[in-house]
């Protein structure tokens, strides 16, 4: 076994290089866009997994690009039993208000800036160099070992499907995509559209709502046209996971309008219906929908999007709620509390995911983490939705430490040099210890 010493100095001595081979994977624009051949995800996720090819042929390992979703690097000759990484290279879209280019890997004291640094090109990157200097310090693995980059992650991890449909999962693995310690279990997730008719003419002379508004962030600038008069409405943008750390534009604008004297009847009533369900009220509660359980703690609730139809107004909501509770619930809970003729559809629907905490390998990854860090290596379960839902076998690891929240899907997007080389460590041994395993 190669001892901790070693592997300290291979990645001092690798820093710069790594950096610089990151850095040609930020600069890709790998949102998702317009399917053409050979491309089902859009021209830039399919740059970066011919970016990533030519990264794993040169560090010497075994590359293949999977029905044109997802690329991977292999350590030995094993193709059914393998140890797996599954990470992505797709990213949300760089919004406003950044301080650097979103698309140049900048530093700035100890932080290096930019879209996807964190989710999840430099951990995903971070993974596939600590397999590189495993194999540069003579580290030989006893079972196969694949770190797969996937292209679609962000909007609905339909390259999975593809995946699989070639290539059989993993025996255990993860994705460093989530947080630290282990996660072992996934809150489910469910997204509504509710449509709320206006039928008393106070609908008339209200104008379309604008913003930047999407299920992956609380919506943080709209604004509306109502008779003469502009109302804008400004939050803080924060990941819809998180939205106590944000303010959210939509229940701002509520709070407005209720207080303009322009706006009356039911219009009147929907925005007061908002402000008193829903603003402010994270977890539910506005809705009498204040889940709990041990394993996963509270329900989730934010509006992430409105809108107006041709008669009334569409407002979206997201959840992700505890494990021990189910889907039905939180329906029949929001149903009994939707403004008056409100009808309700289920637009994204993603079951809650549990993994077995004391299973051996996430035994040796929480021992890993412990012994690298000195932290508490209890596994733990999240609010997010990573590749641990539609990949067999996989669980969450990293990259992001106790305390570390919010960063992701919002401007100046972060990492630190600290953590990024913490990471590389952390994998390090992570696959070396798995690698061993029988």
């Amino acid at each position: 076994m190669i001892n901790r010493k070693a592997i300290d100095d291979s990645i001092e001595a690798s820093k710069n290089q790594f950096y610089e081979e990151l850095a040609k994977l930020i600069a890709i624009k790998s949102v998702k866009g317009k399917a053409h051949q050979d491309a089902p995800f859009g021209s830039g996720p399919r740059e970066a997994l011919e970016a990533i090819v030519k990264i794993i042929e040169k560090f010497g390992f075994k590359a293949r690009i999977v029905n044109n979703a997802m690329a991977y690097a292999q350590w030995g000759e094993d193709n059914q039993d393998y140890v797996g990484v599954v990470d992505h290279l797709d990213v949300v879209p760089v919004g406003e208000n950044w301080h650097t280019d979103p698309w140049t890997l900048t530093k700035v004291g100890d932080k290096y800036y930019g879209r996807g640094i964190l989710d999840n090109k430099g951990p995903a990157f971070a993974t596939l160099w600590a397999l590189k200097l495993l194999k540069d310090l003579g580290y030989q693995p006893k079972q196969t070992i694949r770190i797969i980059f996937g292209s679609d992650e962000e909007s609905g991890s339909n390259d999975i499907p593809l995946y699989l449909k070639a290539e059989k999962p993993p025996i255990f693995g993860w994705t460093a995509d989530c947080k630290y310690p282990v996660v072992y279990g996934e809150r489910g997730i469910v997204n509504y559209e509710i449509d709320t008719p206006i039928v008393d003419g106070s609908l008339a002379g209200i104008g379309d709502f604008s913003g930047d508004m999407s299920k992956d962030h609380v919506p943080d600038d709209i604004m509306i046209q109502i008779g003469d008069e502009k109302i804008h409405a400004i939050g803080v943008r924060s990941p819809s996971n998180a939205p106590e750390m944000g303010v959210n534009a939509i229940t701002e604008l509520a709070k407005t309008i209720i207080n303009d004297l322009s706006v009356s009847g039911q219009m009147l009533e929907y925005f007061k219906w908002i402000n008193e369900k829903l603003t402010n009220k994270h977890y539910g509660e506005g809705l009498g929908l204040d889940f709990s359980d041990q394993d996963s703690g509270k329900l989730i609730m934010t509006p992430t999007g409105i809108s107006k139809t041709s008669d009334g107004i569409k407002l979206d909501l997201a959840f992700r709620y505890p494990v021990s509770f189910s889907e039905s619930q939180v329906t029949q809970g929001l149903q009994a509390e939707l403004p008056k003729n409100s009808t309700l559809k289920v637009t994204r629907s993603i079951p809650s995911v549990m993994h077995d905490k004391n299973s051996k390998y996430i035994k040796v990854l929480s021992e890993v983490y412990e012994e690298i860090t000195g932290l508490d290596g209890t596994p733990v379960t999240t609010t997010g939705a990573t590749y641990a839902r539609s990949m067999p076998n996989i669980i969450a690891f990293g990259p992001s430490f106790p305390g570390q929240k919010g960063i992701a899907h919002k401007e100046d997007e972060w990492m630190s040099d600290q953590d990024l080389m913490l990471n590389i460590k952390i994998y390090m041994l992570a696959l070396m210890r798995l690698g061993n395993l029988d």
